[in-house]
């Protein structure tokens, strides 16, 4: 098979896939507009799918914030609430429209249900990925960069591949929510969550290093940052 029709049939192969996702997320009538503008119904079943998806991310969080360990070191509180502030103000970005600065509020995307439904997708696999690095974390978990009492070094499940999976898992789903907004605004918050959670994963990872030595290095050489390692 030469490359040009390797790609052809990956082309066929994602259309037909977006194509029951719109079936059974958006509706039947969506399948028939794949290449069309966007309904206001198809919308609204996006953004319900999209905000079950948050929902089960933060009642996971709530409910296993109960169940942690002590914490025998933690960064300063300073340095926690600027991260929540800057965190809280790239959700708001994402969320609203600016009036202070009407520029964001513009289109970077068309409304294409196709972008929508690849939104939807990522945004439920994002969440599903960083819950799944959340149970192997277990009580080690911490909203802090935080060593807690007998903290273990987990290298099990994502963690095995990915030394932040959960840092991962948020920004897939962020990316497929900002594609679902399609606006410059959605553009900014996600550039600022991925700068927020890239520093907050530095501070942990000096925290580790510190912590666990060279059984941390090793872990490193054999796990990507945000991603797996392929070499």
């Amino acid at each position: 098979m030469t490359s040009g029709a390797g790609a052809m049939k990956c082309w066929w192969c994602a259309k037909v896939a977006l194509s029951c996702l719109a079936w059974i997320v958006l509706g039947s009538e969506a399948t028939e507009k794949l290449q069309g503008t966007l309904s206001e119904a198809a919308m609204a079943k996006a953004d319900w799918v999209i905000f079950v998806s948050w929902l089960a991310f933060g009642a996971v969080w709530l409910v296993a914030a109960l169940w942690r360990k002590k914490v025998e070191k933690r960064e300063p509180a300073g340095q926690r609430i600027l991260h929540i502030l800057f965190l809280a103000a790239a959700a708001y970005i994402l969320n609203e429209n600016q009036a202070w600065f009407p520029a964001l509020n513009r289109r970077i995307l068309p409304e294409r249900l196709w972008i929508v439904e690849l939104g939807v997708a990522l945004t439920a696999a994002g969440v599903a990925l960083a819950i799944w690095a959340r149970v192997y974390l277990g009580r080690n978990w911490s909203g802090n960069v935080t060593i807690r009492k007998d903290h273990t070094l987990i290298r099990t499940g994502p963690y095995r591949f990915i030394r932040h999976p959960i840092y991962t898992g948020i920004l897939v789903a962020l990316a497929g929510t900002s594609l679902t907004v399609g606006k410059y605004r959605a553009l900014v918050s996600f550039g600022m969550f991925v700068g927020a959670l890239v520093m907050k994963a530095k501070k942990e990872e000096s925290f580790l290093a510190k912590e666990f030595g060279p059984a941390f290095e090793e872990h490193k050489k054999k796990t990507g940052f945000l991603l797996p390692k392929f070499s």
